[in-house]
């Protein structure tokens, strides 16, 4: 079985784990119905439209 011969330093594990922390928001796009911002490829929750069609009925 492999050993290493060092022991790893701690700034090597934080530089290589800091890749993962850098998160970004989700990108917004503009429902076509009634241009309030959604998810791409997901139902609006303002007025429930997907695709040119209402998928859902919204109060």
């Amino acid at each position: 079985m492999a050993v290493p011969k060092r022991k790893t330093p701690r700034s090597r594990t934080h530089s290589r784990r800091s890749a993962n922390r850098r998160l970004t928001p989700p990108s917004r796009s503009d429902c076509p119905n009634c241009g309030s911002a959604k998810l791409p490829h997901v139902v609006c929750p303002n007025c429930g439209w997907y695709k040119g069609r209402q998928a859902v009925e919204v109060d």
